[in-house]
């Protein structure tokens, strides 16, 4: 079989045949602005939003096209709860930390819903839940404990699914129960994107593209003012009040403090040809966002369109080319699947994962500098709400405060910023050995 189809779009995003055409934008950098937004993914877009409502002067600045990034290329899964554990969290952080951040989840999903509804996005949002699916059979008693505890301090809505009522969500030999988030959501990510792009130009905010930011520098004004020098890799450069770094994965420059902190992960997707709607039915009946538990972080849904199966993750921790990555999750969805075995790839493509160390989300300031940045795998929800936090902490405004501001936003030694090359042998650890021993342990399971 011919894994992809004759008119296989590779590296190009299954959700950009949908997008709206984008406006032309100036590549001119402005003199001088209130708030300088680095950055036009989900955060950047929302903090323009937020400052702007809030009277300031904003540009936004862009180092390539609005809308290349990250913000187009995920998945489109909504829901905010954290990634990590309580536990885990409270032994970081703190308990009183972990019971805000476990707390504002439902404020993150209200705020990012309430945007899409007051700015008439229309992109397929649908509230329709997600499940993550147990792997093996400790995985599901860890599920329990999670699911005791998040009851126990948080308001979010979350129930076990026992295998036994599984193929009422998934039709899979793999799992062994899951957890259910009833209220999560799903979204077509480039259109959410162009919602944003119009919302910001139909208020008069500046966008500038193809102008990457090198270096912000905190000088005095000749009236004694503090203010920020930008200066631009063409050697323009711009006056500001206040600054919000909305880079995440795709930070360039000399941000070396941000750029330790936060390190691109590759995240790759496909998506099949188009499917049958009885075929669709029969694999996936509950019509949730799908993840799993084991540590190759496999997620997956449905289309908005109802046609096609989108696949994605951990097909390298390193850059690979787009037939590779398609080879290697197409094997891991018929893992998932077998009868999808026949079915061809119609598109491959990946986009960065800004991914902290601590695995949470970091807002803050840095040198007069306000960011939001690192997160994780959460960014559909939480990139568009702490985007407007740190906009409304660069404005000295209470809205600005978030339990995402007790993380500690750790660096490491081997890390200075630029390739992650840590990620080569990570990626050959988790390739060669994780991957082999939780394989191994769900075979087990299923023999017992």
């Amino acid at each position: 079989m011919t894994l992809v189809v004759d008119n296989a779009t590779l590296g190009t995003p299954y959700w950009w045949e949908h997008g709206a055409a984008l406006p032309s934008f100036s590549s001119e950098l402005p003199s001088k602005t209130q708030l300088l937004i680095v950055g036009a993914g989900y955060t950047g877009l929302s903090a323009a939003i937020a400052a702007h409502d809030a009277g300031a002067k904003v540009v936004v600045v862009d180092a390539g096209i609005p809308g290349l990034g990250a913000s187009t290329r995920n998945g489109g899964m909504f829901g905010p709860h954290p990634r990590l554990g309580f536990d885990t969290l409270a032994a970081k952080f703190g308990q009183e930390a972990a019971n805000g951040i476990y707390n504002e989840s439902q404020s993150a999903f209200d705020f990012t819903t309430n945007l899409i509804k007051q700015e008439n996005i229309n992109c397929h949002f649908e509230q329709c839940g997600r499940i993550q699916l147990a792997w093996t059979k400790a995985h599901l008693q860890s599920q329990r404990r999670q699911v005791e505890k998040i009851k126990q301090v948080s308001n979010i809505n979350v129930e076990i699914v026992e295998q036994a009522e599984l193929d009422t969500e998934i039709n899979s030999p793999c799992y062994f129960g899951g957890i259910r988030f009833p209220d999560h959501a799903s979204l077509h990510p480039r259109q959410f994107h162009d919602g944003l792009i119009r919302a910001v130009v139909e208020r008069g905010i500046a966008i500038v593209q193809k102008c990457a930011i090198q270096t912000v520098e905190r000088i005095k004004s000749e009236h004694q003012k503090k203010q920020f020098l930008a200066t631009a890799k063409s050697g323009k450069k711009m006056y500001c009040e206040k600054v919000v770094m909305a880079t995440n994965g795709y930070t360039q420059g000399k941000f070396t403090w941000f750029a330790s902190r936060v390190f691109p992960l590759p995240s790759y997707l496909i998506a099949t040809e188009p499917l049958s709607s009885n075929l669709i039915e029969s694999l996936a009946p509950g019509r949730r966002m799908m993840v799993e538990t084991r540590a190759r972080h496999s997620y997956f849904r449905i289309s908005p369109d109802g046609t096609r199966i989108l696949f994605g993750g951990r097909a390298s921790m390193t850059p690979i080319n787009a037939q590779r990555a398609a080879k290697r999750l197409h094997q891991t969805l018929c893992e998932v699947w077998p009868e999808l075995s026949s079915t061809r790839v119609a598109h491959s493509w990946m986009g960065n994962t800004g991914y902290s160390f601590n695995h949470v989300p970091q807002i803050g300031t840095h040198q007069g500098i306000n960011y939001s940045m690192g997160y994780s795998g959460s960014g559909v929800v939480l990139a568009p709400y702490l985007g407007a936090k740190a906009a409304w902490m660069a404005l000295g405004d209470e809205r600005g405060m978030s339990a995402y501001q007790h993380s500690d936003f750790a660096s490491k030694w081997f890390f200075h910023g630029g390739k992650p090359r840590f990620l080569h042998p990570a990626n050959t650890w988790y390739r060669q050995v994780v991957d082999r021993m939780e394989s191994n342990r769900a075979k087990r399971d299923q023999r017992s």
